[in-house]
């Protein structure tokens, strides 16, 4: 006897649509349980009480939620069937809907939802669920990009929940009028409404002031509390600024700024030296009476031995080494004695004791950036040029590393050394040399000659060169003549001298590259001064001037950067910011030759990095 096989799955679901059309009448919401979003849709609709049937809606999405299917309730709380609440279940379903939006990372539906809240919608809450639904509405002005009201939302809440942390509340809030532009926080400081907002906004307007110097933060955060002395954040400032208030006090008073003066790296280590003492002797806030820098020469002494001799006779911050060998003589120690500012970066895989901070001209951090570049303007696909050798690899390694993260690929990577062909190279990135093998190969199975047109790969959306500038000189060229004119280049800052050239560069017309802001940005109170009274501080010797005077102000910092995440330091290298291993990371500015000079490229706005695309090199407007 043969058996028909019995889909159990489908007989269910006949067997439920059986018992719905026999009439929903029979079943209870009040008390069923529905296994899927579509079963609870179903069942609601046979409902004729709409009040009865959103009621089992949002139980059911309360459900979902708790066992952490939020995709489910979104299902649900989206559904026509909850488009208009009734009466009394409105904040229910904003509550449910707030919720899953921020669980789910829905900014879309942030958006919708943040469009019909004001700050005061937490009232609309009994005490026991405002703490919560005022959190779950500051979350989702936040990923709604709305920071101010999220922060006027915290803010209403230390008013009225008494039970709440003020420590993590004054955090939370801190957070996010940080991040409020500039004019929106103007505007809101002008219109504001009662005392605590007002101090609120007074605070954030002060301490943000352009311009304004950590010291100067500090004395500004004083002041206010005077100002302010019955406000709660006055009582129990954010952590931040308690940091920052307290940071002149427990500053470094006893530098000892150890680099190489002789030798192969000596133009580097007086550069860097001459960028530290520059900057300390601009800077107003220093206490010269106090604070004392003392230059050492680690030319023709072992590190190791130096840093023990160091550790012994007061010093309060070392700064250096500068070289990557004595740098990593350090890492066998589990903790610093006198803490340390290396002008280098350890080894991949090596562990940096307690104490231990690492600052420079990272070329890796180059190499995350035009990744995250190439995010921004949505290419995923790239060719790659890297030059031979240990440093090519860590730039390598970086940049496949971003680019996976990001989900973008490099296609080909063709590493070179300086003498080698540069057209077979340039030939074997575009896939020529494969396209006219593919020729030769067809002319030798037909036995016939066939007409060829070279033919470049055509899955690629971009070029990264990382090349010196008499080297890409000639790249740029070679790319139009094998047919990847139409390409977008992207390079780190080797591919610029660092002084406008003309007549050489014009080669270089159309590549986009980073560099510091000291070689790129407008010229500062310290370049101006730098440039009239010391030499070498242009070309690359500037950006070690730069990489210095960023060492001096860092100084004073490090304590800010290694315990508050968010913060940064608008450095003559970059945007400055500490990991949790005390590395510091730059973020440079962006600019594309045209005519042969480097012109500034304005910051991407988060709108313009979604969905924009760099202008190619065959474009009508030239370059971004």
């Amino acid at each position: 006897m043969i058996k028909n096989p019995v889909n159990h799955r489908a007989l269910a679901t006949v067997f439920a649509v059986a018992l719905l059309s026999a009439g929903c009448a029979s079943v209870n919401l009040q008390s069923h349980v529905a296994q899927s979003p579509e079963q609870a849709l179903e069942l609601a609709g046979q409902e004729d009480n709409r009040e009865t049937a959103q009621r089992y809606l949002l139980r059911i999405a309360s459900r979902f939620q708790d066992q952490g299917d939020h995709m489910a309730a979104r299902t649900l709380l989206r559904s026509p069937q909850l488009t208009q609440p009734a009466p009394g279940l409105e904040s229910q379903k904003r509550l449910l809907a707030m919720a899953s939006a921020t669980a789910l990372d829905d900014s879309d539906w942030a958006r919708t939802l943040a469009a019909s809240l004001s700050p005061d919608s937490i009232t609309e809450y009994s005490p026991n669920l405002m703490n919560r639904a005022a959190r779950l509405q500051a979350e989702t002005y936040t990923l709604a990009g709305e920071p101010l009201p999220a922060a006027m939302t915290l803010i209403l809440l230390t008013q009225t929940d008494s039970q709440a942390n003020p420590q993590q509340l004054h955090d939370l809030i801190w957070q996010q009028l940080k991040t409020v532009p500039d004019r929106a926080l103007k505007t809101a400081n002008s219109e504001a409404i009662g005392y605590e907002a007002e101090g609120w906004l007074e605070l954030a307007m002060t301490v943000r002031a352009p311009g304004i110097e950590l010291d100067q933060q500090g004395r500004t955060i004083r002041n206010w509390q005077n100002n302010w002395p019955g406000h709660p954040a006055a009582q129990v400032l954010p952590s931040e600024l308690q940091l920052i208030a307290t940071l002149v006090e427990s500053r470094p008073e006893k530098i000892a700024l150890a680099l190489p003066l002789t030798g192969p790296l000596g133009a580097a280590g007086k550069a860097i030296r001459d960028g530290f003492i520059a900057a300390y002797y601009q800077d107003p806030s220093v206490d010269r009476d106090v604070t004392e820098i003392r230059v050492v020469d680690t030319s023709n002494t072992p590190f190791k031995e130096l840093y023990g001799k160091l550790s012994g006779e007061n010093v309060d911050l070392i700064v250096g080494p500068l070289e990557k060998e004595a740098l990593t003589t350090l890492s066998a120690m589990n903790t610093l004695p006198v803490p340390a500012l290396g002008l280098n970066y350890l080894p991949a895989g090596k562990k940096a004791p307690e104490g231990l901070y690492q600052f420079g001209l990272s070329a890796e951090d180059e190499a995350r950036q035009i990744a995250d570049r190439l995010k921004a303007k949505t290419i995923r696909h790239a060719l790659v040029l890297i030059p031979q050798g240990e440093w090519g690899d860590r730039i390598e390694t970086a940049l496949k590393l971003r680019m996976a993260e990001n989900g973008s690929e490099a296609l080909a990577i063709e590493r070179f050394f300086r003498d080698d062909n540069l057209r077979a190279v340039t030939a074997d990135l575009l896939g020529i040399s494969v396209s006219r093998d593919r020729a030769i190969q067809v002319e030798r199975t037909i036995g016939l000659d066939v007409e060829f047109e070279p033919r470049r790969r055509q899955d690629a959306e971009a070029i990264i060169m990382v090349a010196e500038p008499t080297i890409a000189r000639q790249f740029k060229p070679l790319f139009a003549y094998y047919f990847g004119g139409d390409l977008p280049v992207y390079s780190p800052s080797i591919v610029y001298e660092g002084d406008p050239d003309p007549a050489r560069d014009r080669d270089l017309d159309q590549v986009i590259f980073t560099d510091t802001p000291w070689t790129l940005g407008k010229e500062n109170k310290l370049q101006a001064e730098a440039k009239q009274h010391l030499s070498g501080t242009q070309g690359q010797l500037g950006r070690l001037f730069a990489m210095g005077a960023d060492a001096w102000q860092l100084s004073k910092r490090l304590p800010l950067l290694r315990q508050v995440e968010s913060a940064a330091i608008n450095g003559q290298t970059g945007e400055l910011t500490m990991s949790d291993d005390g590395s510091i990371h730059r973020e440079q500015l962006w600019a594309q030759f045209r005519n042969g000079r480097p012109e500034l490229l304005p910051e991407l706005e988060p709108t313009e990095a979604a969905t924009a695309e760099e202008e190619t090199p065959g474009s009508t407007v030239q370059g971004e």
